[in-house]
């Protein structure tokens, strides 16, 4: 599902009034094609073309550079041992805070994700509090339109809650702009419950497979309860939700790495849920400029060197994996480089390269971690040896809990190195500040982290809206 195809041959200005989540805004950020006409919120929304239209601009929102079009890939690989930032000074400074763990509440990043976030939540809002008064022709579609929505409100509010820890919690389309001024944060255990509640009522209404590539399916829904789950250390839960998907029989492994991001192959069976971008459609509006960001300094025009791979990741590789040199690459000089995004043919700010959310070999080495964690050895090793074996590796040898955990730890960075997961692997294991302190100390780097590093503050607009909302501390 390129979402362009899908949209309707207009703009649809929808203010979104937030009050005290800074989301006043429209939809004139999405891509529609010409003539221009506008809609009103109040009045829009009234049968079922007009719903699909905007569950399209829900699916858009996530395109957007605070989400998955630029910035939460940065966010969740950056701070860590992972990734860096070649020139800190670029674009002000904002991935060299990450990178450096000098992130004021003024960077660009923090503000935009913050703000792209609570704009999709608001928009997901409106549809889950206007569809069931819609007659649609279909009642299944109408359920699963219901499931997509609660999916990407859960993976919105998962993000924020693993980046800034509590935070507001709307649950409601927000008509009034001071219905939310005075209340503060919720703390992150009830943004969790609503986490959890959205993605098991998903789960209830999603169809098996997705009607087009690009839609929110069961399994994604169920991948992404598992790593909630898991993340909140309910081991026995995450395992319900993975085993699941594993036995669905939906997904599988590609025969090789080199296939599962490859452009002739978007949307395969290793591929739970990705965000939807193509290059040269709609006057080159419709790609994403991730492979230019993300490329050395000047090896592409305009390259950033932003969230370039390490050098010491590349060396964790060994000669005879697959993965070498197809998930990391390296220029003519040496110099590491993210291999799962494409070059565009044309515009080099057009890239065609989805971004992968979910996909089947994250919920393997997921499962490995919780049948480890559940003192299942055998099992935590079989499933860890199938990501293994898929990259030209012999069985690991690990079999104890402890060497299990670093062997898994291991493979999910060679594994899902650029896809924004080991930043929140190493605070879900509680080990980013060891990790990290050890990590600077190995490269002679002058950075030293503490436990109020691990949260990203909030942003400054935001706290100076609305008062109530309080700083993270440290920042």
């Amino acid at each position: 599902m390129k979402y362009i195809s899908m949209l309707v041959p207009f703009k649809i200005y929808i203010y979104l009034l937030t009050g005290a989540l800074l989301v006043l805004g429209s939809c004139t950020n999405q891509l529609f094609q010409d003539p221009i006409t506008s809609k009103d919120l109040s009045v829009f929304l009234s049968n079922e073309t007009e719903v699909e239209e905007y569950v399209n601009a829900v699916y858009a929102n996530l395109q957007f550079n605070g989400l998955y079009g630029l910035y939460l890939p940065a966010f969740g690989e950056i701070p860590s041992d992972n990734t860096y930032d070649e020139v800190p000074a670029n674009d002000d400074g904002m991935y060299g805070q990450l990178d450096e763990f000098t992130t004021i509440p003024a960077n660009g990043i923090v503000t935009a994700t913050w703000r792209d976030s609570y704009q999709g939540i608001q928009k997901a809002n409106v549809v889950l509090s206007r569809i069931d008064a819609i007659p649609y022709q279909d009642e299944k579609v109408k359920q699963a339109r219901k499931g997509e929505m609660r999916f990407i409100r859960a993976l919105l509010y998962f993000n924020l809650v693993r980046l800034y820890g509590d935070v507001p919690l709307v649950t409601g389309q927000t008509t009034n702009p001071n219905a939310y001024f005075g209340q503060g944060r919720t703390a992150a255990d009830k943004v969790y419950e609503q986490i959890i509640q959205d993605l098991t009522q998903a789960i209830e209404t999603l169809p098996a497979t997705s009607s087009q590539p690009g839609r929110v399916s069961k399994t994604a829904a169920q991948s992404l309860l598992g790593k909630v789950y898991l993340t909140q250390k309910q081991y026995s839960l995450a395992e319900s939700q993975l085993m699941a998907v594993v036995t669905s029989g939906q997904h599988l492994l590609m025969t090789t790495p080199a296939e599962v991001f490859s452009l002739s192959n978007e949307n395969n069976k290793e591929i739970i849920f990705a965000v939807q971008f193509a290059s040269g459609i709609n006057g080159n509006t419709e790609g994403s400029t991730m492979f230019q960001q993300f490329s050395p300094s000047g090896t592409q025009t305009g390259a950033k060197g932003h969230n370039l791979p390490t050098k010491s990741l590349y060396t964790l590789y060994q000669q005879s994996d697959l993965r070498k040199d197809t998930y990391v690459k390296l220029t003519s000089s040496g110099i590491p480089f993210n291999g799962k995004l494409t070059k565009p043919s044309n515009l080099i700010t057009d890239g065609g390269s989805d971004v992968v959310v979910l996909r089947y070999a994250d919920v393997l080495l997921m499962l490995a971690e919780v049948e480890n964690e559940l003192e299942k050895t055998t099992e935590a090793a079989t499933y860890l040896n199938q990501v293994r074996q898929r990259a030209n590796l012999l069985p690991s040898e690990a079999a104890s809990l402890s060497d299990l955990r670093e062997a898994i730890d291991l493979e999910r960075r060679l594994e899902l190195v650029g896809e924004g997961h080991r930043w929140f692997d190493l605070l879900r294991t509680d080990r980013a500040v060891e990790v990290m302190n050890s990590w600077f100390k190995a490269n002679n780097k002058s950075v030293t982290i503490d436990t109020h590093h691990l949260l990203m503050p909030v942003p400054q607009s935001q706290v100076n809206t609305d008062p109530a909302i309080k700083q993270n501390t440290g920042y």
